[in-house]
């Protein structure tokens, strides 16, 4: 039999079980904190029909999508989890309870080049909030609440969240006479973290067809800065001339003076002219997070308002926000950084139960009981020599391993040594659960900022 070598393809990501524990102690975080905001768990099929997926997908979605066909149906994988959830609230319409809040932690796939942090195959983790006709703008004040909860629940806080809103730059665009060209203008702005001023100008010229002057007036709008006052302060200088423009300033002005009440500190928090976001869907707020020690790492969290998405698949305006965290990109630059915390628990469990008599009875009992204290507990079974179950243990990274032969058995006890420090006693099933519970640090930080 020819021997196939085992690869993974470029753009996919498997983790070994040390950092695969780290992920999934990231995900923890994330369902925990979404559910506390009254978030309900969903999970839409990664295969969807190709009609459904690119209803309303725009700018480089159609370019990226995986497509095939399986007999006669035209099928996608899902690139994102905002278009199949437009699809199941108008589904569902008549179950469900609006406003819908929901929170999903899937894959997604998309058939981008695969380069260094960006994948094909990766986790996304959102939350939407959809409304019936309408849906108050605190709402997307909210928003930056959650993030802010996320990412100090990863151990961090020199991170930013940075808003804006399309209407004020479609409503400016418009006061340059270039209401139609609006899409693509912001589609290009969105990149100007990525290649500069500059490559952003030629684009705008050369892509976009503007004139210089038009060009440089866009330029000049997005690069106003200072706090998060003195934005607003120099964007009511537009005020007036532009009803969409107007009505993103208000929406931005709401969102802006409601973050205090929901505990998001101004340090973390800013207005941004820049931020568009490439998707077409988006129509009003809009929302990006970077690492402020990392800016090349890029936005680690994005998302916004959208008025109308499920209207290619039901007669009813459900307009929605959202956010999503790109988790298999955001862990892998992290653990690149080196800021992935060592000290965090990495082993599938935090005892290992040897044997050590012929009869495994009293081991699996004693394993049982060590569980039902709410450790994670597992059983070594192979017939070992004692120097090769404690390598194995030591192979894990399992803090403790437990003991148990006749004299054990006799006393109604168990030894638990420490594989760290090498200390062992003599304890009883409950004492042994109590020591390894107290040397066991869960709540220890997923990040450390350096």
């Amino acid at each position: 039999m020819e021997i196939i070598k085992p690869r993974t393809l470029s753009g996919f990501m498997e983790l070994l079980p040390d950092k695969q524990l780290r992920f999934e102690k990231m995900v923890e975080i994330l369902r925990r904190t979404y559910a506390s905001y009254g978030f309900a768990p969903l999970d839409t099929p990664a295969i969807e029909d190709a009609k459904i997926l690119l209803a309303k997908g725009g700018g480089e979605t159609e370019k990226q999508i995986y497509r095939f066909q399986k007999g006669d149906s035209d099928l996608a994988l899902r690139f994102d989890l905002t278009v199949p959830l437009a699809k199941y609230v108008a589904l569902h319409y008549n179950d469900l309870a609006f406003p819908f809040r929901r929170f999903q932690i899937s894959k997604v796939y998309r058939g981008e080049r695969a380069q260094r942090g960006r994948f094909r195959e990766f986790y996304q983790a959102d939350i939407d909030i959809i409304g019936d006709g309408k849906l108050d703008i605190l709402n997307e004040a909210e928003i930056p609440a959650i993030i802010y909860k996320v990412f100090r629940g990863f151990g961090l806080s020199r991170f930013q969240i940075r808003v804006n809103n399309r209407k004020i730059l479609t409503g400016f665009y418009g006061m340059l006479g270039l209401a139609d060209k609006s899409g693509d203008i912001m589609r290009t702005v969105d990149k100007l973290d990525k290649i500069g001023p500059d490559k952003v100008r030629v684009i705008l010229l050369e892509d976009c067809g503007l004139e210089e002057a038009q060009a440089d007036e866009i330029l000049k709008f997005i690069a106003i800065r200072g706090t998060n006052g003195e934005v607003l302060s120099a964007l009511e200088g537009y005020a007036g001339k532009n009803e969409v423009f107007d009505a993103g300033l208000a929406e931005l002005k709401a969102v802006t003076a409601n973050l205090a009440a929901f505990g998001v500190p101004e340090e973390n928090f800013a207005v941004d002219l820049t931020i568009a976001r490439g998707l077409d869907y988006y129509t009003g707020t809009v929302y990006e997070t970077t690492l402020l020690d990392h800016p090349e790492i890029g936005s680690v969290c994005s998302g916004g308002r959208y008025d109308n998405l499920a209207g290619y698949y039901i007669e009813k305006q459900l307009p929605g926000v959202g956010i999503s965290i790109g988790l298999t990109r955001l862990f892998y630059v992290l653990d690149e950084q080196g800021l992935l915390n060592p000290a965090l628990p990495a082993a599938p469990a935090d005892a290992l139960v040897l044997p050590m008599t012929a009869d495994p009875g009293p081991a699996i009992a004693l394993a049982e009981e060590l569980r039902g204290c709410g450790l994670r507990v597992q059983l070594y079974c192979e017939q070992r020599k004692f120097k090769q179950k404690l390598n194995y243990a030591d192979k894990l990274g399992v803090p403790f391993a437990v003991l148990l032969g006749e004299d054990e058995i006799a006393e109604g006890k168990c030894s638990v040594k420490c594989m760290a420090t090498g200390e062992q006693r003599r304890l009883s099933p409950q004492e042994a659960a109590g020591w390894i519970r107290e040397e066991v640090n869960t709540d220890c930080p997923v990040i450390l900022e350096k």
